[in-house]
């Protein structure tokens, strides 16, 4: 039933043992894994991870943290890839304030090609967002965006939380949840309906509370999932069948 909706399962650290984490995976009950891709030089090795393994899913992005002065041209190419029936939603995209070596101008065109192309394509966005809220939201606003987008590690105010939900958006619900310490984080996710949250692990990072300093894996989810329940304070079974429906209504080619 359940699904990593943000997994970078093409990065290399999966190479000497991918087949082995799909299986711990798949035997903690994860049946679907999204795949964003961060730079265009992964495009096609996120499209081969969705052709070898029926149930993995992709992004087509590029990720502002793996941005470059030639990004903008290259995204321009982004359509072109975007029918197959694995890809699902695109990014990873988004705007970063602490990391990019892209301005933050520079960064606000980038993403607002993939506005355009997502609203031409009617997919979902894959969002990447730090310390740079007030920027996203405006560009957000400005676009048709039939499909909306999910805001990917979402950490928080409530207050912040409600302004994407309020929009459509749904939030990314990963490892920082186990963290007894994330209390603001924590109190926004219990705050908003349980329709706009979905689980991901951002393997192989975001580890939970516990393992630091180890590559997280998509099996994760089921232990992201046990936190929620409890945050929630609903049965996990329940939960995770209302997670299957978030997932089936925001990944609306999800196969």
């Amino acid at each position: 039933m359940l699904t990593d909706s943000h997994c970078h399962l093409d990065f290399e650290c999966f190479d000497a043992d991918r087949e082995a984490v799909l299986q711990r995976a798949a035997l903690v009950g994860v049946e679907h894994i999204v795949v964003p891709a961060v730079a265009a030089e992964h495009w096609p090795r996120v499209a081969a991870l969705a052709g070898r393994y029926p149930n993995v899913s992709y992004g087509l992005g590029i990720h502002p943290c793996f941005a470059s002065e030639h990004s903008l041209t290259e995204v321009e190419t982004l359509p072109q890839g975007l029918q197959q029936p694995g890809c699902v939603a695109i990014g990873e995209c988004g705007l970063d304030a602490v990391n990019s070596p892209l301005n933050l101008a520079e960064q606000q065109r980038l993403l607002e090609r993939h506005l355009v192309v997502a609203s031409e394509a009617q997919l979902p966005l894959l969002l990447h967002v730090r310390k740079a809220h007030h920027l996203l939201l405006p560009l957000l606003d400005r676009h048709s965006l039939p499909g909306r987008g999910v805001i990917h590690g979402f950490s928080g105010s409530r207050e912040l939380a409600m302004e994407y939900v309020r929009r459509g958006y749904r939030l990314g619900v990963g490892g920082v949840i186990t963290y007894a310490r994330a209390t603001k984080t924590r109190a926004a996710i219990a705050s908003v309906p349980v329709d706009a949250l979905l689980l991901e692990t951002d393997s192989p990072d975001m580890p939970l509370c516990g393992q630091q300093g180890k590559r997280n894996e998509p099996a994760s989810v089921q232990s992201v999932l046990q936190a929620l329940s409890q945050l929630l304070d609903l049965p996990s079974d329940a939960l995770a069948e209302q997670l299957a429906r978030n997932n089936s209504r925001f990944f609306n080619r999800l196969v």
